[in-house]
C-alpha cells in the first residue's frame, strides 16, 4: 500500500534538454510531496547539467543529479539511476521524458496505479491512438513496432515501448540491471519483458503522449535496427529461462 512515507523519484535523462529542464521539474515536484528527481545528465553541451546542479543546489532534499563523461544512450542512463535509487531506498522508480511529451498532470494516476501493482505502464495504445503532433510515418512505426514486439515476444502490452513507467523497487531489485542488453528504443520493451517472466503484476493506464515542445528528438535508424532484432533476442532467452 502506499503511504505518506513512500517516497517516489522521478528520473529524467538529460542531453541537451536546457529549454525544458527547470519547467519539468517544478511541475512535477509540485504534483506530490512525495516525488524527488533525479537528473541524468550527458555532459550536455548546452550547460543542462550546470542548470540541473543550481537547481539541486537550491533544493537539496528533493532534487538530485548524477553527471556522465558524454552520450551513451538511454538505456545506460537509466540503469544508472536505477542503481542509485535502489542505494537510496526509494519506494517508486519512475521512468519520464523531460521534455512535456510526457504531462507531468498523470502522476496521481500513476501513484495511484502503483498501490496495486509492482509496474505501471503509460500507454499510448490501449484506448485507440493517443498521440499528438507526430508525423504519420512516425506514428505508423510506434505502433507497428508495438505490435511486432508483442507478435515476437508474447508479452501481453499494448504499448511496451513507451518511456513512461513507474516502479516498485523491488522490480529492480530482482533485475539483474548489469544484464541488460538494449540501449535504445528496445530498452523499454527489455525492463518490461524482465518484470513480466518475474511475474511481477503490470498494469497499463491510458495517456496521451503530445511529442517534445522544445529540443530535438533522440531518435535515430540505429535505434530503429536495434529494435528489429533484440526482440528474437528477448523472446530466446525468455524461452531459454535466461532472462
Amino acid at each position: 500500500m502506499t503511504t505518506d512515507t513512500n517516497r517516489a523519484l522521478i528520473i529524467f535523462p538529460t542531453y541537451n534538454e536546457r529549454e525544458n529542464i527547470e519547467t519539468i521539474v517544478d511541475a512535477v515536484l509540485a504534483r506530490d510531496e512525495r516525488i524527488h528527481v533525479l537528473i541524468v545528465d550527458d555532459n550536455s553541451p548546452d550547460g543542462t547539467g550546470l542548470i540541473a546542479d543550481t537547481m539541486a543546489s537550491a533544493n537539496p532534499k528533493r532534487i538530485f543529479v548524477l553527471h556522465r563523461p558524454g552520450k551513451a544512450g538511454l538505456g545506460t542512463a537509466y540503469i544508472h539511476g536505477f542503481k542509485w535509487a535502489i542505494a537510496e531506498k526509494f519506494d517508486y522508480i519512475f521512468e519520464m521524458d523531460a521534455d512535456f511529451s510526457h504531462s507531468p498532470d498523470y502522476l496521481t494516476d500513476f501513484l495511484t496505479a502503483i498501490e496495486d501493482n509492482d509496474l505501471v505502464l503509460g500507454s499510448r495504445y490501449i484506448c485507440g491512438v493517443n498521440v499528438i503532433n507526430w508525423p504519420m510515418s512516425r506514428l505508423l512505426l510506434s505502433y507497428f513496432a508495438n505490435v511486432y514486439s508483442r507478435l515476437v515476444t508474447g508479452l501481453p502490452i499494448r504499448d511496451a515501448t513507451g518511456g513512461f513507467k513507474c516502479f516498485r523497487r523491488e522490480v529492480l531489485a530482482a533485475i539483474d540491471l548489469d544484464k541488460v542488453k538494449s540501449n535504445g528504443y528496445t530498452f523499454q520493451i527489455e525492463m518490461t519483458m524482465r518484470a513480466w517472466v518475474r511475474k511481477f503484476r503490470i498494469k497499463e493506464i491510458p495517456i496521451v503522449f503530445t511529442d517534445r515542445r522544445q529540443g530535438t528528438s533522440k531518435m535515430s535508424k540505429k535505434i530503429v535496427r536495434e529494435a528489429i532484432w533484440m526482440v528474437w533476442w528477448l523472446r530466446l532467452m525468455a524461452l531459454l529461462g535466461k532472462l
